[in-house]
């Protein structure tokens, strides 16, 4: 598999998830406060709940059901009940488009 187009930069909103579905595997993606684009698994590893349906804030991503907020950085969760971390995808940009290969995760030292 190969990068696939994901969204535009300027669909993006500052603090803000939007989800995609690349391949089946749905993905949250994020442009943090820095100006950073984010891409992480949207699924909250505590329950099947959507994780850009929820909030951003200091670089998290926090599940709106249960208040797992999981690093856009690491995917690691920052507190319980989830306790196993989500996918990190690798995010690249060309202009003003976002692409993100759904196979391909971020290696993350424990």
């Amino acid at each position: 598999m190969s990068r696939q187009h994901a969204i535009s930069v300027s669909e993006l909103f500052q603090d803000q998830a939007v989800r995609v579905v690349l391949d089946g595997v749905p993905i949250a993606i994020v442009l943090d406060g820095d100006g950073e684009i984010h891409a992480i698994g949207d699924t909250c590893t505590h329950g099947a709940i959507s994780l850009s349906e929820g909030f951003v804030e200091d670089g998290e991503l926090e599940c709106l059901a249960h208040g797992s907020a999981f690093s856009l950085t690491t995917g690691k969760p920052r507190n319980l009940p989830a306790f196993e971390p989500v996918p990190v995808y690798i995010v690249e940009i060309d202009g003003d488009d976002v692409f993100i290969d759904p196979t391909v995760t971020k290696e993350i030292a424990a």
